[in-house]
């Protein structure tokens, strides 16, 4: 049997958390069936991260890191409206492969807005740096045009509520989005 070490481990806990707190959240979600997807025992699991915090902001800074390279790696060489339909496209195919990339995204934007409700800003800091990234990323891809940038990301975050409610790719919801971000049927 081949012992993985403490780095994949970690990797293992970050892939756990991700689908957990998609479903869960982060206030319903405990580190204890993170562990246990894993397959480690809770007090390895915090030799690992010092708390259920450290876990949630590396699964959430995954998150943003995957969904930036997505898009980077669409618009790679493209420009314009090329670029654009290329990320869209992308994300469709992103969140229709992996809808759990989708929720954790969502369950990031309620922990931040949770946290700061109670005074806590640093969450949210360390959040709003990945999701500036993402904008940058798609910002360059678009000839740093900033409204192209507001009007993708926002078709994106609507995409985004729309799928996490459930609506089928049929509805009419979907009839005044352009064609590369529309869900198939």
């Amino acid at each position: 049997m081949v012992r993985m070490s403490a780095e994949e481990r970690r990797e293992s806990v970050i892939r756990a958390a991700m689908v957990e707190f998609a479903r869960g959240g982060y206030n319903g979600t405990s580190t204890e069936v993170i562990a246990k997807r894993v397959g480690v025992s809770q007090p390895y699991l915090f030799r690992l991260f010092p708390g259920k915090r450290a876990i949630f902001l590396a699964a959430s800074e995954r998150c943003c890191q995957e969904v930036t390279e997505v898009f980077r790696q669409a618009s790679e060489g493209l420009d314009g409206q090329e670029a654009l339909q290329a990320m869209g496209a992308a994300y469709q195919a992103l969140i229709a492969d992996d809808p759990d990339m989708l929720l954790m995204q969502m369950q990031m934007y309620v922990a931040v807005a949770s946290a700061e409700a109670s005074g806590d800003r640093e969450f949210g800091d360390a959040l709003r740096a990945g999701w500036m990234e993402m904008y940058d990323t798609v910002r360059l891809a678009l000839g740093a045009d900033v409204d192209e940038t507001t009007q993708f990301l926002a078709y994106g975050m609507l995409v985004n509520v729309l799928v996490s409610m459930g609506f089928q790719p049929e509805h009419r919801v979907w009839s005044g989005f352009y064609e590369a971000v529309q869900p198939k049927a």
